[in-house]
């Protein structure tokens, strides 16, 4: 094992800030990364673990870099993500996957085992899954009777547990910003994974949103976010509704085309609940499967909630969640906001008119539970991605 102090000054090395604040506060959190010392690889025992990481052993590669199958000495079944060293996105998001995936540990979150910064190399160490990402199943025909209704309404649940504990539960408040199916990992139980930090961001308490550069995927951003770079917790929301019309209709929203006039997923979505059509947008693969109706059709109404244009009309992940786990009376969607939609702002303010949107965020939490307040580090990915441009990380 590698010694932790060799570990952070590695990891520290290539990422050194011009402003003496941000280092320090990298140090201090990568510092913390270095000292679980059960955490640090050699990079010889990853690359044994990879077969040197043989072409055969990849399983797929994104803006970050390539990502490998392992498997350790001890039987343990890995996937391996090397940074590219010609990456500079890619360092930016090395170091905000660690600082962020050492913070946190949930069932529905992808658990982070290790990390190497070993002979010029930095890899990150995960969970390997075998059913891999979400996408990859629900978007290939050949695939998606694999998912019977009771495991997408289980993935439905698992996703929104996963965000209610980044947004609410965890010690440190987490906006993802690109949640989408090829950010959902599946265990071999179909248990889902949130995965995929490299854009996430740390979020100030006492606040109820802020002004930043966008980064995301084109077809999940919020309007607000797409359109004028305001970042709330409702982000993450609005990304959620659109990956669950997703998940029930088996169409990608970026690349919908099954009606010309429908103006996307969300739009067609939104006529066939409006008009008492709902059975009209589940998957076909579904046929055959015993749908429960009236689940099915609270789970659309509350996705169509989440992709509502104004935040402030959009529930909470503890919302979502009461939701899912005791079906009410839900509030009537009105047309859901879409890229291009116009999103109106007060004349004269630079902030949006959603400024409650945050009000009731920690509704179902514990008011006596103490939270550490981070600042919002300056160094996050400001580069927006297109779905086109961007490859998956599979594993």
């Amino acid at each position: 094992m590698t010694k932790p102090n060799k570990l952070l000054d590695s990891l520290l090395k290539p990422f050194k800030s011009h402003k003496k604040g941000i280092e320090n506060e990298k140090k201090d959190d990568l510092e913390a990364i270095a000292a679980q010392e059960q955490k640090v690889f050699s990079f010889e025992a990853l690359a044994s673990a990879t077969r040197y990481f043989h072409p055969e052993n990849k399983l797929g590669e994104g803006g970050f870099g390539p990502v490998y199958k392992g498997k350790l000495d001890d039987g343990r079944e890995i996937a391996v993500k090397k940074l590219s060293k010609s990456s500079r996105q890619g360092k930016r998001e090395f170091v905000n996957e660690a600082r962020l995936l050492s913070r946190v540990q949930h069932r529905n979150v992808v658990g982070l085992i290790g990390y190497c910064a070993d002979e010029g190399e930095k890899l990150l160490i995960y969970e390997y899954h075998p059913n891999q990402s979400l996408d990859k199943i629900l978007f290939h025909t050949n695939r998606r009777q694999e998912l019977d209704w009771q495991k997408r309404f289980d993935i439905i649940s698992g996703v929104a547990r996963g965000l209610l504990y980044l947004h609410q539960d965890s010690h440190i408040m987490i906006i993802h910003r690109d949640i989408k199916a090829s950010n959902i990992l599946l265990d071999q139980k179909w248990k889902p994974k949130i995965a995929d930090f490299g854009m996430a961001r740390l979020f100030p308490e006492d606040q109820t949103h802020v002004n930043t550069r966008v980064a995301g995927t084109n077809g999940y951003m919020a309007p607000e976010y797409m359109m004028h770079g305001q970042l709330s917790l409702k982000v993450d929301v609005f990304s959620f509704g659109v990956l669950v019309l997703e998940i029930i209709s088996g169409q990608k929203n970026s690349s919908f085309d099954l009606q010309a006039d429908s103006r996307g997923l969300l739009n067609w979505a939104w006529k066939l609940w409006k008009n008492g059509r709902c059975s009209e947008m589940v998957d076909m693969a579904l046929g055959s499967f015993k749908l429960v109706d009236e689940q099915v059709k609270m789970c659309i109404q509350m996705a169509l909630l989440c992709v509502q244009a104004d935040p402030a009309q959009r529930p909470t992940m503890a919302n979502v969640s009461q939701m899912l786990a005791r079906p009410g009376t839900l509030a009537e969607p009105t047309r859901p906001g879409y890229p291009g939609v116009r999103y109106g702002r007060k004349r004269g303010d630079r902030t949006s008119s959603y400024s409650k949107s945050r009000s009731d965020a920690s509704s179902s939490g514990d008011p006596s539970s103490s939270r550490t307040a981070v600042a919002i580090a300056a160094t996050t990915t400001t580069t927006t991605t297109n779905p086109s441009s961007r490859s998956t990380d599979v594993f």
